[in-house]
């Protein structure tokens, strides 16, 4: 078992993530680290999303790229436009602006599972000022992973990356090789 304060699997899902950039369907994939006051951190961004209902948030991310998985598990925090704190409301606005055009025009869409008969803004097209920060839809979530569960299915190699508090009060990661 081994113990860093980086985080470990952070490097195979971007070398996941590079090895299938080629491919179309994977590149809506971003991964971005939120650092607070410019601190590194292993907090990592990995939704954006469309609110309508964050009760039904799952306990965990579960990714899978090509022939490889990536389970992570941790506290969500969501970031609405309710939100008191400034600095999560200025990493939402920045979240906000990395996304196209096009995908943020997706935030106007009709809200789902509901009748456009009873959503009354349908009846015109909607529009978007590209200078104007985050709709009311959207909402970003960051997941603080405590545990990563890898597994590539190519190589039948399974790791469990896990984080604990070192003395200084730093996360630390241990890894486990754990046989399918």
């Amino acid at each position: 078992m081994g113990s860093s304060s980086a985080a470990p699997w952070k490097q195979l899902l971007i070398g996941s993530i590079q090895a299938n950039s080629h491919l179309k369907h994977y590149s809506y994939f971003q991964l971005a680290t939120i650092s607070p006051n410019s601190r590194p951190s292993n907090r990592t961004v990995v939704f954006r999303l469309m609110i309508s209902s964050t009760a039904h948030l799952l306990r965990y991310a579960g990714i899978s790229l090509n022939r490889e998985q990536f389970r992570i598990s941790g506290p969500v925090d969501v970031i609405d436009g309710m939100n008191p704190d400034p600095v999560k409301l200025q990493q939402r606005e920045k979240s906000w602006f990395a996304c196209s055009l096009r995908s943020r025009m997706q935030y106007m869409a009709p809200t789902p599972r509901v009748s456009v008969y009873e959503q009354a803004s349908q009846t015109q097209t909607p529009s978007l000022d590209p200078s104007i920060g985050p709709v009311g839809a959207f909402c970003l979530l960051v997941l603080d992973p405590d545990q990563v569960d890898y597994l590539n299915l190519k190589t039948n190699e399974r790791l469990i990356f896990t984080s604990g508090l070192g003395v200084d009060g730093e996360k630390l990661w241990t890894s486990q090789n754990v046989n399918p």
